[in-house]
């Protein structure tokens, strides 16, 4: 059975304050985001039979909001988890498991409210077999595939670096984005060195927030009246690779993000020509590099050309990362809930950079370093 449109998004918001929340916990952020959807939906928490969640357990979220559920959904494979969400909620409404779900986000990444520190466990593929050879954490990981993408495909430094300048023009009409001063490609380039050729400027955010989404069958959605147009899920996607950079078949692209993107346009029963605005993770200003391609919007080694001439850029063919993305909007550690929150945003035409005629909207996350990823194509009434 066909799960295309079958599901809508009927709430959809965000925390009041993104970007330093020292005063709130990441389980505050977690319920003020679901009130804030909630809200969106006309819905109420007793309203909600399933919770789904990442970085704290939906037990503890639904016992905060009072729901008891009959469903629930604790995967947590890093920034994409909220994609799979998604379409785990789909299986379960269709297939009668539950009738509304809660997926919800929060985490304190800058103040570190609630938050336990991170470390690899001593038993993973990471802490046995990266970590003793130097490199820990994603601004030494990442860059490893950079390297290779630049030897291979021969992207310039100045190519990469047109990834955040673009992403700060979307964010210069966007007033909730963290960073709204435009920068030039020379900016990017004499800011500090991370780990070469990563710059400052091309690493995301590190930031407090949340998000959430509230889930129902298309049926239900359009007799709920709410105030808020239902977003319709016409196909989602998800897979995974390994959990570390050295154990990927391939440092310059991400078949996670290729197996995830292909099976959900293929539910959506859509072509690339179809999709008017795309949300990819950019943790790293190379992640849209490698999305592009392994999504299929262009040919391998020709997404840094295609960035640097302005195809994605306010005005461009491929309108993308609109809220000015991990690098200049919000980036709390687990970003995937805002690109889909953009994604819903452009559907309904209420985003601060609104693009023109956002029929389809295609979402991408990406958990870990490449680890994981999962897709949503989300779209209007008029694309049932």
């Amino acid at each position: 059975m066909s799960l295309r449109g079958k599901i809508a998004i009927v709430g959809a918001a965000e925390t009041d304050r993104i970007g330093k929340v020292p005063d709130m916990s990441a389980l505050e952020l977690h319920a003020q985001a679901a009130v804030n959807a909630l809200r969106d939906a006309g819905l109420t928490a007793a309203d909600v039979d399933g919770v789904a969640s990442a970085g704290e357990s939906p037990i503890d979220v639904a016992d905060y909001l009072g729901i008891v559920p009959e469903y629930l959904d604790g995967t947590n494979v890093g920034g994409s988890s909220f994609m799979l969400h998604v379409r785990h909620a789909m299986a379960a409404i269709v297939s009668g498991l539950c009738t509304t779900v809660l997926v919800t986000h929060g985490e304190s990444g800058r103040s570190r409210v609630g938050m336990v520190p991170w470390a690899p466990a001593p038993q993973s593929y990471m802490a046995q077999f990266e970590v003793p050879h130097g490199p820990i954490g994603a601004p030494s990981l990442f860059p490893i595939g950079v390297r290779r993408y630049m030897h291979t495909y021969g992207m310039t430094r100045e190519q990469l670096a047109m990834v955040p300048v673009v992403q700060r023009q979307w964010a210069a009409g966007n007033p909730r984005a963290r960073l709204r001063d435009p920068i030039t490609v020379e900016d990017v380039l004499a800011s500090p060195v991370i780990a070469d050729p990563i710059h400052l400027l091309h690493c995301c955010l590190v930031t407090d927030g949340g998000g959430a989404l509230v889930l129902t069958s298309a049926e239900r959605a359009r007799d709920l009246g709410s105030a808020s147009p239902p977003v319709y899920v016409l196909g989602a996607g998800e897979s995974s690779e390994s959990s570390v950079v050295s154990g990927l078949r391939d440092l310059t692209s991400s078949r996670a993000i290729e197996m995830g993107g292909a099976a959900a346009m293929r539910q959506a029963g859509i072509s690339h020509d179809d999709v008017d605005h795309l949300m990819i993770y950019d943790a790293f200003a190379h992640v849209p590099v490698y999305g592009l391609e392994d999504l299929g919007f262009v040919k391998r080694g020709e997404a840094p050309a295609f960035i640097a001439e302005g195809n994605t850029a306010p005005g461009g063919s491929l309108p993308m990362n609109t809220n000015g993305g991990g690098l200049s909007y919000t980036h709390t550690g687990m970003y995937g809930m805002f690109a889909i929150q953009e994604s819903v945003r452009q559907v309904r035409g209420t985003a601060a950079a609104q693009v023109p005629g956002v029929d389809v909207s295609l979402a991408t996350g990406v958990g870990g370093m490449f680890m994981s990823s999962g897709t949503l194509v989300l779209g209007s009434g008029r694309t049932l």
